[in-house]
């Protein structure tokens, strides 16, 4: 079992049932899935890009990466519908718990200039969703086999119904919030 869902069990669903008033344990909110997406824009022109974007994110997240494709034609960005534009992976129960423990602890601090995120990026319904411009964070990806540098975005869906309970959900977790 990983650590933070150990800690889960232990610590976050006590603290959040006394701070909610939850009276069942299955009330409480915990961590649904984390989603990976990179989108690799300009695939059309150069080969080398999406197999890149798959070994990433596989490689980061220990699970096949999936090839997204365009669901229409877009012409002012030269896309047709089927094109390739993106890859995605889905992570749930350990692996879910064990990235997001690396990504806490690891990951994060090593992002250039980095402040904290921003406790406003929930959605309204308890997920929160952010980007990250450089996978070479994630100590797992070699930084000499990079020839792109290539962001992703990354979303934590939880069963909280409101963005407080998510937001003291990960907080608990340890998530590096900023105090605006």
């Amino acid at each position: 079992m990983a650590q933070l869902q150990e800690r889960y069990n232990t610590e976050i669903v006590p603290a959040l049932m006394e701070r909610f008033g939850y009276t069942n344990r299955l009330a409480v909110p915990k961590l649904m899935k984390i989603m990976l997406s990179a989108g690799v824009g300009r695939a059309a022109e150069d080969k080398d890009r999406l197999p890149q974007t798959l070994d990433d994110l596989a490689t980061i997240s220990g699970q096949k990466a999936v090839p997204r494709k365009a669901r229409r034609s877009v012409a002012g960005f030269k896309i047709r519908a089927g094109m390739v534009v993106g890859a995605m992976v889905t992570l749930r129960r350990t692996r879910m718990y064990e990235f997001l423990e690396r990504l806490i602890v690891v990951a994060i601090p090593r992002i250039r200039d980095f402040r904290g995120l921003s406790p406003n990026a929930f959605d309204g319904h308890g997920n929160f969703s952010f980007g990250i411009t450089e996978q070479v964070v994630f100590p797992e990806v070699d930084p000499d086999s990079v020839k792109v540098t290539q962001g992703m975005d990354i979303t934590i869906v939880t069963t909280a119904n409101q963005d407080e309970e998510g937001r003291e959900l990960l907080r608990l977790f340890g998530m590096p919030f900023t105090t605006e």
